[in-house]
C-alpha cells in the first residue's frame, strides 16, 4: 500500500504558494547583506538567515499583500525588512541571553564574539531602514520604525521584569506584545498598507498578526518546558536557567504557597538553582494545572487572530492565515 504523504503546514503551503516573491526577498536580503569593507557582517548574517526557521515574518506580510491584490514590487522589500528586523533583535538577544544555541545551530555570538554580533545586528537594523524608505511611503516607515522602538522598548521591560516575582500576567503581555508582537502586526499591516488596502482590512491585518505573535510567544514559553531541543532550535528548560519569569511560572507563583514561593525566590530571584531544579518547577506546574492553563491562554489569542480575519477577502490565503494560527498551538499538546 502506498504511504500516504503528511499535509503541508500552513505556513509550507504558504511558502509553495508565494514562492516566487520569497525567492526574491532571498535575493534581496542576500545582497543587502554583502559589505567589501566588512566581510564579517556577511559571514555572521549568514550563518543565521541561512540557519533555517519558518521565516514566519517575511512570509505574513507577502501573505498580507496578495490577500489585498497588490502587485507592485516593494512587498519584497518590506518582507526583507522585516526579516532584517527580526535578525537583528536575534543578534541581540543572543548577545543578552548569553545564549548557546539558535535555530539549532551555535549561536553567532558563541562562534565569534559579543562585539561582532552586537554590532552587525546594529547593521543590519541600519539596512532595514534603508530598505523601508525604497518604498517611497511614509506610513510603512512609521510602522515599522514604531515597530523597531516597541521591539526595545519591550525587551528592556523583560530585563527589569523578568527575575521579579512581582511581575504579573499584565506585565508579560506588555512585554510579549513588546518584543514579539509588535513585528508580528507590523508585518500584516505594512503589506496591506502597500497595497493601498481599505482602512478596515489594515485594522484587521493589524489585529491578526497582533494577536498571532502573542500566541506564538506564549506556545513558545510553553514550549520551553515541554518540547524537544529539536522542535525549539534551542536548550530545553533555557528559560528557568535564565530566570526568566514567564507566563507558566507566572501562574505557578501566583498559586504557590509558603514553601513554594521560597522555591521561586531561590531560583528566579536569587539565582540560587540546583541540581533537580528544574524537576521541581516541573512538578510545581503540573501540580497547579499552569502549562495547561498557558495553554489555554495561547489557543484564546489563535482565535482571536482567527476572528480577526473576517473582516478580509475570503480565499486561499485567508484560510492559511486561519489555519497558521492554529498551527501555532498545535505545536504543543
Amino acid at each position: 500500500m502506498d504511504q500516504i504523504a503528511p499535509k503541508a503546514k500552513p505556513h509550507e503551503e504558504l511558502a509553495a504558494i508565494l514562492g516566487p516573491e520569497m525567492a526574491e526577498v532571498d535575493g534581496l536580503i542576500r545582497a543587502r547583506m554583502a559589505s567589501d569593507n566588512a566581510p564579517r557582517i556577511p559571514e555572521i548574517t549568514a550563518h543565521l538567515v541561512e540557519a533555517g526557521g519558518k521565516r514566519l515574518r517575511p512570509l505574513l506580510t507577502l501573505a498580507a499583500a496578495r490577500l489585498c491584490g497588490y502587485s507592485g514590487p516593494y512587498h519584497v522589500h518590506l518582507a526583507a525588512t522585516v526579516e532584517f528586523i527580526h535578525t537583528a533583535t536575534l543578534l541581540h538577544d543572543d548577545v543578552v541571553d548569553e545564549s548557546a544555541q539558535r535555530r539549532g545551530r551555535p549561536t553567532a555570538n558563541l562562534m565569534w564574539d559579543n562585539k561582532s554580533s552586537v554590532l552587525v545586528g546594529d547593521y543590519l537594523f541600519s539596512r532595514s531602514f534603508q530598505l523601508m524608505v525604497e518604498t517611497g511611503s511614509l506610513r510603512v516607515l512609521d510602522i515599522l520604525a514604531n515597530a523597531s522602538a516597541t521591539i526595545a522598548e519591550g525587551e528592556v521591560l523583560q530585563l527589569t521584569a523578568a527575575q521579579d516575582l512581582a511581575t504579573d500576567e499584565a506585565i508579560y503581555l506588555q512585554v510579549v506584545r513588546g518584543k514579539t508582537a509588535a513585528l508580528f502586526a507590523a508585518a500584516t499591516e505594512v503589506g496591506g498598507v502597500i497595497a493601498g488596502a481599505d482602512e478596515a482590512w489594515v485594522t484587521a491585518l493589524h489585529a491578526y498578526g497582533d494577536a498571532l505573535g502573542i500566541s506564538f510567544q506564549i506556545v513558545d514559553d510553553l514550549l520551553d518546558y515541554g518540547g524537544s531541543s529539536t522542535s525549539l532550535g534551542k536548550n530545553t528548560g533555557d528559560d528557568f536557567r535564565e530566570r526568566k519569569l514567564t507566563l507558566p511560572v507566572i501562574k505557578a507563583v501566583a498559586l504557590a504557597d509558603t514553601k513554594e514561593r521560597a522555591f521561586w525566590s531561590r531560583v528566579i530571584e536569587d539565582g540560587d538553582q540546583r541540581s533537580g531544579d528544574l524537576e521541581q518547577a516541573m512538578e510545581i506546574m503540573h501540580q497547579h494545572g499552569t502549562l495547561e492553563a498557558t495553554r489555554a491562554e495561547a489557543v484564546l489569542w489563535a482565535n482571536k487572530a482567527k476572528a480577526a480575519l473576517d473582516d478580509l477577502p475570503q480565499g486561499e490565503i485567508r484560510g492559511l492565515l486561519a489555519g497558521l494560527a492554529d498551527y501555532v498551538v498545535s505545536r504543543v499538546k
